[in-house]
């Protein structure tokens, strides 16, 4: 009688795979809304940091304005650092995450 394979589980293969994915996922930048920034400063940051068109920067200014937060740019983890302190040079509260 010869033993029935049984799948076995490799944590460290299961570990490096999941450390792929999560690699793999674009970080993204979000602005949020905040009590102090004129609507009109934070689409000419927008203009000015990303080279925006007026109409994207009023766009993304808008969703700041009335959902509270707004994602505005998105790349590798060392471009979304960049981008979060850019716009915290300019007074903007701005953080990154991983996206889906």
């Amino acid at each position: 009688m010869s033993p029935t394979p049984v799948e076995v589980d490799n944590p460290e293969t299961d570990r490096e795979h999941n450390e792929e994915k999560a690699t793999d996922r674009p970080w993204i930048v979000l602005v949020w809304n905040d009590p102090i920034n004129l609507m009109s400063y934070v689409s000419f940051v927008f203009q000015k940091v990303f080279g925006y068109s007026r109409e994207k920067a009023d766009r993304l200014m808008l969703d700041v304005h009335h959902k509270g937060r707004a994602v505005v740019s998105g790349g590798t983890r060392e471009k979304a650092e960049m981008d979060v302190f850019r716009l915290h040079e300019h007074g903007l509260w701005a953080t990154l995450q991983q996206g889906d």
